[in-house]
C-alpha cells in the first residue's frame, strides 16, 4: 500500500520523497530535519552535555530578544552564568545551554525561535543568490553588448583600411609611372640636381606603396581573408635573396648584414611569398632599430630529429623593455609613441607577422634586452626535396 504523504513540519503542506523545499513555505527541508534530529537528540538521556542547535545560528541572544522571548536583564544573566561557569570549569557553555538551566526559556521555545532564525537566513541567502544572479546576467548582458560594439568598429576600421588603400593605389600608380619617366629621362633631359630628385622621389612611392600593401594584408586578416597558399619551397634561397635584397638598406644605416644558412639547402611548406614577406619585414626592423656599426643575423638553425627549422633574426640594437613586450604586435601602435619619434612606419609589421604566422600555425617568439640587441624568431616543418 502507498504511503500517505509526510507533512511539512513547518507549515504542515503534504510532502513527496523528491521535494528538497516544501512547496508552501519554501523552507528547505535538509536544515529542517537536521534541527529536528538534534532537538530529538538532545532529550534523549546522557551522560555526555546535550547539544543545542543555537551553536549554528549567528548572534542568539539577540534575535531572542527581538523576538521578546527574552528581557535585557535575562540576557545579561545568561551571559553572567556563561562567565561563571567557565572560571569553574573552563569550558565554554553554550547561550541555549544557559538559559534552559536557568530557567530563563524552555527548550519548545528556544528550538522553535532557532527554527525561525534558520529560516531567515535561508530567505536572505535565496533573496541574495536571486540578487547575485541577476547582477551575473546584467553584467554578461553589458559585456556581450561591448563585445558587439568592438566587433563592429573592428569592422568599421577594417572596412575603412581596405577602402582607403584601395583608393591610394589609382593616384600613386600614376605618380610612379611620372616620376619613373622622369628619371629614365623620357620626359625631357634632367640636370643632376633635378635627376637625384626624381630618384628620391621615386624611392619614397616605393615606401608609400609598400605601406599601402601592409594597410591592404593588414585589412585582409582582420576580415579573416588571410589565405595561405601553401607549398614544398627553398627556404634557404628565401633567407638568401632577403639577405641580398637587404643589403642596400644595411649599407645605407652602416649596419653589417650576414646570413648564416647551412648547406645543404634546407626545404620547407608554406606560403612561400608571404614568408618571406616576414623575413623581410624582420631583417627590415633589425636594421632599422640597429645604430651605425651594429649587426644583424639571418639564421637557420636545423633540428633534423624534430624535422623542424628554427629561424631567428638577431641584432645588435637599441632593445626593448621588458614591460613593453606585450606591445610589440598591436596593431597601428610603435613603443614610441612621441611626436618626435625618430622610426618611422604604420606600426603594422609586427602585428602582420604574427597573423600570417599563426595562419601557419606558428608562434613568433622574442628575445631582448635593453642596449644589447633583439632576437625574433620562428619555426617552420622541414620538407623532403621536391
Amino acid at each position: 500500500m502507498p504511503t500517505a504523504p509526510l507533512p511539512c513540519p513547518q507549515c504542515g503542506t503534504p510532502l513527496t520523497a523528491s521535494d528538497r523545499y516544501c512547496p508552501g513555505c519554501g523552507v528547505d527541508l535538509a536544515v529542517v530535519t537536521l534541527l529536528l534530529e538534534f532537538s530529538a537528540a538532545s532529550k534523549k538521556p546522557s551522560k555526555a552535555p546535550p547539544f543545542l542547535p543555537d551553536n549554528v545560528v549567528p548572534r542568539l541572544g539577540e534575535f531572542l530578544l527581538t523576538r521578546g522571548l527574552l528581557t535585557v536583564s535575562q540576557l545579561q544573566q545568561a551571559l553572567d552564568y556563561q562567565q561563571t561557569k567557565k572560571k569553574e570549569t573552563g569550558q565554554n557553555k553554550m547561550l541555549g545551554e544557559s538559559l534552559i538551566e536557568l530557567s530563563l526559556i524552555s527548550r519548545e521555545s528556544l528550538d522553535q525561535a532557532i527554527m525561525a532564525q534558520v529560516l531567515e537566513l535561508q530567505a536572505a541567502l535565496q533573496a541574495s543568490n536571486r540578487q547575485l544572479e541577476e547582477r551575473v546576467a546584467e553584467r554578461t548582458a553589458e559585456l556581450e553588448r561591448a563585445l558587439k560594439k568592438v566587433n563592429e568598429l573592428n569592422q568599421l576600421k577594417s572596412d575603412f583600411v581596405s577602402n582607403i588603400s584601395h583608393e591610394l593605389r589609382t593616384p600613386l600608380a600614376h605618380i610612379k609611372g611620372y616620376v619613373y619617366l622622369f628619371a629614365e629621362g623620357m620626359m625631357g633631359k634632367l640636370n643632376r640636381e633635378e635627376l637625384e630628385a626624381m630618384k628620391t622621389t621615386a624611392a619614397s612611392a616605393d615606401k608609400l606603396e609598400r605601406l599601402i600593401d601592409d594597410l591592404t594584408r593588414f585589412a585582409n586578416a582582420a576580415r579573416g581573408e588571410l589565405l595561405i597558399n601553401s607549398g614544398v619551397f627553398c627556404l634557404s634561397d628565401v633567407a638568401q635573396t632577403i639577405i641580398n635584397r637587404s643589403d642596400a638598406k644595411s649599407v645605407k644605416a652602416n649596419v653589417s648584414l650576414a646570413g648564416n644558412v647551412p648547406d645543404p639547402r634546407i626545404y620547407s611548406i608554406g606560403d612561400e611569398e608571404k614568408l618571406a614577406w616576414v623575413l623581410l619585414q624582420l631583417v627590415d626592423n633589425a636594421v632599422k632599430f640597429t645604430p651605425a656599426g651594429g649587426r644583424v643575423t639571418l639564421s637557420l638553425t636545423p633540428n633534423s630529429e624534430r624535422a623542424r627549422v628554427l629561424i631567428a633574426v638577431k641584432d645588435t640594437g637599441i632593445g626593448i623593455p621588458s614591460d613593453r613586450m606585450p606591445e610589440l604586435f598591436q596593431p597601428f601602435h610603435q613603443l614610441d609613441g612621441s611626436s618626435t619619434r625618430h622610426y618611422g612606419g604604420t606600426g603594422l609589421g609586427l602585428a602582420l607577422v604574427r597573423q600570417i604566422l599563426e595562419a601557419h600555425g606558428e608562434q613568433v617568439k622574442v628575445e631582448s634586452a635593453i642596449g644589447q640587441g633583439s632576437t625574433f624568431s620562428f619555426e617552420l616543418p622541414i620538407a623532403a626535396h621536391p
